[in-house]
């Protein structure tokens, strides 16, 4: 297996369609690889993002016939890269639900889906500046944890608020996850208060290469994204990270070895116990 992994991740200010944010990410996906990436990921919504209902419902379909899914397929097999579409925001598949899903998407480098993943954990919240979201009423969420096999092992697949649920990463890392990415589209203020902390907490419980693509900036629809992007290393170190909110490319280089010298240094998943709840 290979032992080192050039990456990048893509951080963008995704419009509002699929045809104009194929034209934002493909000129920094064919920057990445022509940097040397040989596996670049993107982050959530990077197909569409837009919250206003009309708008958001005339602009998604299936991911089969996505512009910006199918654009990343080919430019997959054309640069014989990996590709991790963070997420897209396409029709869920399932006849009695109107909602979409918000789903990863992996590709390999001959352009063909590995595999995909719908984001479990919706973000329905009131947050205390005064920002309201209701993520659950256009998204339907998925069921189910996917770690996915790549030429550089486990990758564990996780969207945005995930990050909040620490049992998910463990499931992840307990599964055969080296690396879990962490695409995402924060706001300004979750991501201020909490997106490196976290993000470095979900390293160092699971001993696992954390890369997490975001988006950034002011969009179409209103809505303000945090971005910083940050890949972590194993032990909680920040291996790379942008320091601000606009579009551009982040290259980092894993010691894929760094996973067993943390896990050996601190065994902790082989000392999960069973244990009952608190009365």
């Amino acid at each position: 297996m290979t032992r080192s992994l050039d990456i990048a991740l893509i951080q963008t200010r995704t419009p509002a369609t699929a045809e104009e944010s194929w034209a934002h990410v493909e000129p920094l996906v064919r920057e990445a690889a022509g940097r040397g990436a040989k596996f670049i990921l993107t982050p959530e919504g990077t197909n569409v993002l837009e919250q206003r209902r009309d708008r958001r419902e005339a602009a998604i379909t299936d991911h089969g016939s996505d512009p910006v899914v199918t654009g990343l397929r080919g430019l997959a097999r054309e640069l014989g890269v990996w590709i991790l579409i963070g997420s897209a925001i396409v029709r869920s598949g399932i006849a009695d639900d109107a909602r979409a899903a918000n789903r990863a998407i992996l590709i390999d480098d001959q352009g063909q889906l590995v595999i995909t993943y719908d984001k479990l954990h919706v973000f329905d919240v009131d947050l205390p500046g005064g920002e309201t979201w209701r993520e659950s009423a256009a998204v339907r969420p998925g069921d189910a944890a996917v770690v996915a096999q790549t030429p550089w092992g486990g990758l564990g697949l996780s969207i945005c608020y995930d990050i909040r649920f620490p049992h998910l990463y463990r499931a992840l890392a307990r599964a055969g996850a080296a690396l879990i990415a962490v695409p995402a589209a924060f706001t300004v203020p979750t991501g201020e208060a909490h997106w490196e902390t976290l993000l470095r907490a979900r390293a160092i419980e699971t001993g696992c290469f954390i890369l997490a693509p975001a988006q950034g900036g002011t969009h179409e629809d209103g809505r303000r994204t945090w971005g910083h992007s940050t890949v972590v290393g194993p032990w909680g170190e920040i291996i790379a990270r942008c320091d601000d909110d606009a579009p551009g490319v982040l290259l980092a280089t894993l010691d894929l070895n760094a996973v067993e010298r943390a896990r050996a240094a601190v065994p902790q998943l082989r000392h999960d116990r069973e244990f009952a709840g608190p009365a």
